[in-house]
């Protein structure tokens, strides 16, 4: 049973509700997911640090990046747990993991294609191994369900509408639909690179 990380940055909680629809289809799939939510506790004079985190992240068989889209780009504090990831990358921890991404935003562009973009690069430059979303999109099959409304396939995006009125914070219910679908490929992607152990007899 492989274990994927899905290490995000929420500020609103919209990026979240994404990260938990996306676990719970990997756990759907039977495969087991670890959410690690960057907080701003972490970062002390702009420096991320959390040795627990960077110690699940070296356990976890596939990463699953992700951030709200703020200013074309992903979220500063998210931006400083890269950053600080560059240690894994020293010594090519991540290397052959499989990652993929999600953003959110509250315009329908809002420009997320750039923070797909930076988080597909940087787990290229880990040796990481990309996988994108597959499903077309629900208009293009006479379906009225949502899924992948926005047309990726580099990753998912997720859009939402900006409440300043204090209701609660929700996602698109397509959007969720789209993350629990992505869990799932993911899931399978991992099972299938990942290695399976063979037990060796006593």
């Amino acid at each position: 049973m492989a274990t994927t990380a899905i290490v995000y940055f929420s500020g609103g909680g919209h990026t979240h509700l994404m990260a938990e629809a996306i676990a719970a289809g990997i756990r759907t799939a039977g495969h087991t997911p670890d959410l690690l939510r960057i907080t701003g506790e972490q970062i002390t004079d702009g420096r991320w640090a959390d040795d627990t985190y960077m110690a699940r992240l070296a356990e976890a068989d596939a990463i699953v990046f992700g951030s709200p889209t703020y200013m074309g780009g992903v979220a500063a504090q998210f931006k400083a747990f890269i950053d600080a990831a560059s240690s894994a990358w020293f010594v090519q921890q991540w290397k052959d993991k499989i990652a993929a991404g999600f953003t959110h935003s509250s315009s329908p562009s809002g420009d997320k294609q750039g923070t797909l973009l930076y988080l597909s690069i940087n787990a290229a430059q880990h040796g990481m191994v990309w996988v994108g979303a597959t499903d077309m999109p629900s208009q293009y099959q006479g379906k009225t369900d949502g899924v992948n409304r926005l047309g990726s396939f580099l990753g998912i995006m997720g859009q939402s509408p900006m409440t300043m009125d204090g209701s609660p914070t929700a996602i698109e219910s397509g959007d969720r639909l789209t993350a629990e679908l992505f869990g799932q490929r993911i899931a399978t992607a991992a099972e299938r690179w990942i290695p399976q152990k063979v037990a060796v007899p006593a």
